[in-house]
C-alpha cells in the first residue's frame, strides 16, 4: 500500500501561481502512476492531470492544459502540480491519487476509478 499526503494549498489571487505537492510513503513510489483530481463545492470530482511511472508521459484536462504542469521526483517520492494563471474556477480541494502500473507499459490513467489510493486533499482557493 501507499500513503499519500498533499500539501501546498492556499489562498491566492487570480493570475497567481501555486505549486501543490503530494508525498508518498509505504511502497516503491516509482511503481505507481500518479494523478491529480479536484472537487469544487457542489460539483463532482474531476480529473486534472496524470503522469506515468517514469514521468515521461503526461496528460491534462482541457481546462488546465497550458496552465498546469504535473511532474514527479521518484527519488523524493513526490509528485507535483504547478499551477499558473490561476482562475477563480480553479478553486477546489485538490487530491492526488496513485495506482500500481505495469512496467511493460509506461502509461497514465485519467479515470478516477483506475486509482487505488487517494490523499486527504489540499484546499486551493483563487480569489477574483
Amino acid at each position: 500500500q501507499v500513503q499519500l499526503v498533499e500539501s501546498g494549498g492556499g489562498l491566492v489571487q487570480a493570475g497567481d501561481s501555486l505549486r501543490v505537492s503530494c508525498a508518498a510513503s509505504g511502497s516503491i513510489f516509482s511503481l505507481y502512476a500518479m494523478g491529480w483530481f479536484r472537487q469544487a463545492p457542489g460539483k463532482e470530482r474531476e480529473f486534472v492531470a496524470a503522469i506515468s511511472r517514469s514521468g515521461v508521459r503526461t496528460y491534462y484536462a482541457d481546462s488546465v492544459k497550458g496552465r498546469f504542469t504535473i511532474s514527479r521526483d521518484n527519488a523524493k517520492n513526490t509528485v507535483y502540480l504547478q499551477m499558473n494563471s490561476l482562475r477563480p474556477d480553479d478553486t477546489a480541494v485538490y487530491y492526488c491519487a496513485a495506482t500500481p502500473a505495469l512496467s511493460s507499459s509506461d502509461r497514465y490513467y485519467y479515470s478516477g476509478t483506475d486509482y487505488n489510493y487517494w490523499g486527504q486533499g489540499t484546499q486551493v482557493t483563487v480569489s477574483s
